[in-house]
């Protein structure tokens, strides 16, 4: 089965998506609902995917799961919960995780200040995850890997925690360091995943090349492993850069050397495992 393990969905509204009217990100100023995905991953022979919070509110899993039961591509959620506030986090788990669609939880860390992941309620909040059967998915800038480095090593060494967007290095500015010392690190510590997803946002929007990328596609390779990386488009935000076909593209053209069993891995079988999809 092929899995993206990162997609969104939204009814645009400028007061819920502030952040798409802010950053002037007129190409997301629209709906992306079930039926549009499901035509794109039809299109593109993907047989499902992971639909991922974009809003801080719990209407937004609430959201997502209605989106899920009505559309099957979606084979789960991660959803958002007030993780720092252990009765709303509790209730809110309480009433969404009854729905085997809810397969983890995330939280937009990379626009907090410096010093978020240290905070011990935030922390106790994510470590209560493993209990519920869900996993944490984590998203940060490359600025933020030695705060998220402290955090992973907090947390129970059994909690599936999933890197976002490999840590969103500056791909527009060439720079390699200190994303690679830092992002290296991160893998070593063996309950973290990692996405191979977002490059392309965080590249030239009109000029990048895949020659540009495969430095940083090759060290997260080497640094996971093709067992612990899973392939997601990040589809519609990767649209300000790329179609979904191409990206697709590139992805596949970097991984073809690997092993049939790898490139399963990576497009399907890492994210089957760690989110419980696809069974």
């Amino acid at each position: 089965m092929r899995i993206d393990a990162h997609q969104h969905l939204w009814a645009f509204d400028e007061g819920e998506y502030a952040w798409i009217v802010e950053a002037g990100l007129d190409g997301l100023r629209r709906d992306f609902l079930g039926p549009d995905l499901d035509a794109v991953l039809e299109a593109h022979g993907i047989d499902g995917s992971v639909a991922v919070q974009a809003r801080q509110t719990e209407e937004e899993t609430r959201f997502l799961l209605e989106s899920a039961r009505e559309h099957p591509r979606i084979l789960g959620v991660v959803g958002w919960v007030d993780l720092a506030d252990e009765p709303a986090r509790e209730g809110a788990l309480d009433r969404f995780g009854a729905d085997p669609r809810l397969v983890g939880v995330r939280h937009v860390v990379q626009d907090e200040p410096e010093g978020f992941l240290d905070d011990a309620a935030f922390r106790a909040g994510v470590a209560r995850l493993g209990a519920r059967g869900l996993v944490y998915d984590l998203l940060v800038y490359e600025r933020q890997l030695e705060e998220a480095l402290r955090f992973v090593d907090a947390l129970p060494a059994d909690l599936p925690v999933v890197l976002d967007h490999i840590a969103k290095p500056r791909i527009a500015d060439g720079a390699l360091e200190p994303w690679r010392e830092r992002f290296r690190d991160l893998a070593r510590r063996p309950n973290v995943t990692c996405k191979v997803s977002g490059l392309v946002t965080e590249a030239d929007h009109a000029a990048w090349t895949e020659d540009g990328l495969r430095p940083y596609l090759d060290v997260a390779l080497e640094a996971f492993g093709p067992g612990r990386l899973m392939f997601g488009s990040d589809w519609p935000v990767a649209t300000l850069a790329a179609t979904y076909g191409r990206w697709l593209g590139v992805v596949e053209a970097w991984a073809a050397p690997l092993s049939e069993e790898e490139r399963a891995a990576l497009f399907g079988g890492t994210a089957a495992r760690v989110y419980g999809v696809g069974g």
